[in-house]
């Protein structure tokens, strides 16, 4: 498996490289593909359905699948030097299909899969020690696939797959160290689903939910507690606009009140387990698709690598947005690619 991502990985290099070479003098050993650079790979081992989140300008990635073991080891990354620095391991049991968030300058993961049990767990990571202290456990069933965000200082978790596709949506307040169940959704349940958060409003969105791929958005307003439906992916809904399919597994990144969704697969028939512990013989997609909330619109925008990624991580830092690991069918990746808005070839 290792040699084949490596193989892969070569030809993509040589390729990129003969392909910039057409159109510019190669005098720099910067990869770029339209509006994304390559950076340092991950020092990690290559992974898929792992969590990340971001501190004071500094990312922090850790868990997931190498396809074999569920992992443990959690890693710092500086956008500065481009360089990732081992921290100190999540002490909670390995796992894949976690979530994460990060409010008031500490990081928060738990729930997942560990490979035999589904999980409830949560655990607070303050990086001015760099040590772990075990919360309060997520309130809800146990569980994996779900989704995260953060408003007004506080963390959500909604969704996921517990034996059952599950819709509920809970509360963290880090200052109480307590857990309040809040409205849920208004659309689909769903599993492996994507959310995000801007200008103070949360959106979640894709997912699988009984074979089905979920075409629904929502918006949450955390003032009223109350959900609202944008317009779903579909022609009926978005007549003459562009829009992406829908998809589970899918990353997404905020930059300048838009969200960035890219990759995932539409693969239909997939049962929840084997989402988290064995490949899927469907190729990932390499999409990219701006959305800007205000106006409930979609734009395509030029595609991500050469290779379609799903299962991945992705963040922002200042102006950049950032998107790595995963994988496509049986290949796994420590790629991190960076997503510069400001060029011109979009």
């Amino acid at each position: 498996m290792t040699n084949l991502f490596k193989s892969m990985r070569l030809l993509t290099s040589l390729f990129l490289l003969l392909t910039m070479c057409v159109f510019t003098s190669c005098d720099s050993d910067e990869v770029l593909l339209g509006n994304w650079v390559q950076q340092s790979d991950f020092d990690g081992t290559a992974r898929t359905g792992a969590v990340a989140f971001t501190i004071d300008g500094k990312a922090y990635v850790g868990t997931g699948f190498n396809g074999m073991n569920r992992l443990d080891d959690f890693w710092q990354y500086t956008p500065e030097s481009d360089q990732w620095v081992k921290v100190a391991d999540f002490p909670g049991a390995a796992r894949s299909g976690a979530v994460a968030f990060a409010v008031n300058g500490k990081g928060y993961i738990g729930t997942g899969y560990d490979g035999t049990s589904n999980l409830k767990d949560f655990w607070e990571y303050n990086p001015a020690t760099n040590t772990w202290t075990q919360i309060a456990d997520f309130p809800g069933t146990a569980r994996f696939g779900a989704v995260a965000m953060s408003l007004e200082n506080k963390g959500y978790v909604a969704a996921g797959y517990d034996g059952s596709y599950r819709k509920d949506f809970y509360q963290y307040d880090p200052a109480t160290g307590t857990w309040t169940e809040r409205a849920e959704l208004s659309g689909a349940r769903r599993v492996n689903g994507y959310a995000f958060a801007i200008n103070g409003k949360g959106y979640v969105g894709g997912g699988l939910n009984n074979g089905i791929l979920e075409a629904d958005i929502m918006e949450y307003s955390p003032a009223t507690n109350t959900w609202r439906n944008l317009r779903s992916l579909n022609k009926a809904e978005r007549v003459g606009t562009d829009f992406p399919r829908p998809r589970a597994n899918a990353t997404v990144f905020v930059l300048n009140n838009r969200a960035y969704v890219v990759g995932g697969t539409k693969v239909t028939e997939v049962s929840p387990e084997n989402f988290q512990s064995s490949p899927i013989n469907a190729p990932a997609q390499n999409d990219v698709w701006e959305f800007n909330p205000a106006t409930d619109t979609w734009r395509m925008l030029k595609n991500f690598a050469l290779i379609g990624r799903e299962s991945g991580i992705s963040f922002s830092i200042g102006d950049f947005g950032y998107v790595g690991l995963g994988r496509n069918g049986t290949v796994w990746s420590s790629e991190i690619w960076k997503y510069d808005a400001s060029r011109t070839d979009n």
